[in-house]
This record gives C-alpha cells, sequence and structure tokens, in this order.
C-alpha cells in the first residue's frame, strides 16, 4: 500500500491564500471598466491588462517569498525552479465573464509539490469569497470550514459546466436524460460551488492545466471526489490539455458514465 502524503506546511497554505487573494484584488481596478481593452491571443483566447497584471503581481511576490520553486502561469514564459516545487497560476479564470461585468470570474494558484496537489486556491474577487485547500488541512471557505454536500439522487444533483458547446452531444444528452439538473455556473466558480456544497457536480470536457490545478486537493480536502473526464488523475504536465470532473464523491460514478468512461 502506497503511504499517504504528508500535509503541507501551513506557512505555505497562507502564503498562497494571501498571493492569490492580493492578485484577485488587482483584476478589480479593470472589472466593469468602461473603455476596458480585449486582445486575442495566438490561440483565439482573449487577454486583457488585468490579466497580464494580475499573473505579473503573483510572480512578483513568487520571486521574493519563494524564489527557487518553478512557475508555470498562462500569460507568461515557464520559470524553472530548483525546490522541486511548482506554482500553477491562472490570473483570470473566466477572462470573457471578466470583459463582459460578469462577477463569477476567478484568480486561480495551485501548489504542486514532490507529493502532488499540496495546496488550491480560488480567489473570487467581484464576490468577495476565498475557497483554499491545503492536503492534510482542509478546505475553507472565507475561513471557514467547508465541505461537498451529501446528495446521491441525480434528480436532486446539480451538474454544472463552463459551456454545453464543447460536450459530445452523447455525453450531453446522457446526463440530461440521468436526471441531473442542468446548470452553466462556470470555470473555478463551478468547482468552488461543489467544494462548498452548492451544487454537486462540475465537469469541463476540454481546458488547460491552469484552469484546473487547484482543483485535485480542494475537492480532496472538501470530501469530494475530482478525476479527468476518463477517471485518472488530472495530468499535471505543464502544456496538457485536461478534463475536470469534480463531484461530491456520491454522484462521481454516474457521471463519469454519462460521459463515456
Amino acid at each position: 500500500m502506497t503511504a499517504a502524503a504528508p500535509p503541507v506546511d501551513p506557512s505555505l497554505v497562507d502564503d498562497a491564500v494571501a498571493i492569490a487573494t492580493e492578485a484577485g484584488a488587482l483584476t478589480l481596478q479593470w472589472f466593469a471598466a468602461e473603455g476596458l481593452e480585449v486582445h486575442t491571443k495566438g490561440d483565439g483566447t482573449p487577454v486583457t491588462a488585468a490579466d497580464k497584471a494580475a499573473e505579473r503581481r503573483v510572480r512578483e511576490l513568487l520571486s521574493v517569498r519563494h524564489p527557487d520553486d518553478a512557475v508555470l502561469g498562462e500569460e507568461e514564459d515557464d520559470v524553472d525552479g530548483t525546490s522541486g516545487r511548482r506554482w500553477i497560476v491562472d490570473p483570470i479564470d473566466g477572462t470573457k465573464a471578466f470583459t463582459r461585468g460578469v462577477p463569477l470570474y476567478a484568480t486561480l494558484l495551485a501548489v504542486i509539490d514532490e507529493h502532488g496537489p499540496a495546496v488550491g486556491v480560488i480567489d473570487l474577487p467581484a464576490l468577495g469569497h476565498t475557497v483554499w485547500a491545503g492536503r492534510g488541512r482542509g478546505c475553507f471557505l472565507d475561513g471557514r470550514p467547508t465541505g461537498v454536500s451529501d446528495r446521491r439522487e441525480p434528480t436532486e444533483c446539480v451538474l454544472s459546466t463552463s459551456g454545453y458547446s464543447w460536450w459530445p452531444d452523447e455525453s450531453l444528452l446522457a446526463v440530461k436524460h440521468a436526471g441531473f439538473q442542468l446548470r452553466t455556473w462556470g470555470d473555478g466558480y463551478g468547482y468552488a460551488l461543489v467544494a462548498t456544497g452548492a451544487i454537486e457536480a462540475m465537469v469541463d470536457p476540454e481546458v488547460s492545466l491552469w484552469d484546473l490545478a487547484p482543483m485535485p486537493v480542494i475537492l480532496a480536502e472538501a470530501g469530494g471526489r475530482f478525476t479527468d473526464a476518463a477517471g485518472h488523475d488530472l495530468d499535471l504536465r505543464p502544456g496538457a490539455q485536461v478534463s475536470g470532473v469534480a463531484t461530491n464523491g456520491l454522484v462521481h460514478d454516474r457521471v463519469l458514465a454519462c460521459l463515456g468512461r
């Protein structure tokens, strides 16, 4: 039997929360601002000055507090490290929502160490809420312990996603006919809802690693379950295109079956 990974240092959790919330607060300078310029990157996704400023702030703070750690982010080049630890940042998860004045975007920050996912933070700047977890330290909403719901019947459960246009038709129909209540509270916000018991499942069929890096430890510490759409652990390799399924654990296999596992 493989030994359980050790609990993460609480000071590392505190650092991650502080860095994510400082970067998230910075985005509010541009949120719902008139004349916000939106540029299109080479991959077709939008980017704003807020995305760039928030990630720059995360990297500046890490260069001082954890200079030997590697950093992977959406807007800047990777930084190699020597400590065996890696930070993964998505400065604005839900940039499309951000550019339209929708307050459900998130600043995401994760720490991966030699044992795997160690810390995850979902900061929701425009809502004034933060969900975070450290391996072996529990999951919290604004400093209060939180956890997943105990609902198990699909007809009583809400399944959310960032959008249905990426879903295979057969998977979408299977989820619908299973009886799940379907919503689109997407991006990091949807995963925060699962971790805090507001809904029971969140699915993203195809996203990037920085969109999901905080979720394995957050869902595990909240008492739920997180895998990719095939039921495997999240692929943590840089550049990986990944999928995500987060649930309260009680409906996880049912959701995976609908997705064609």
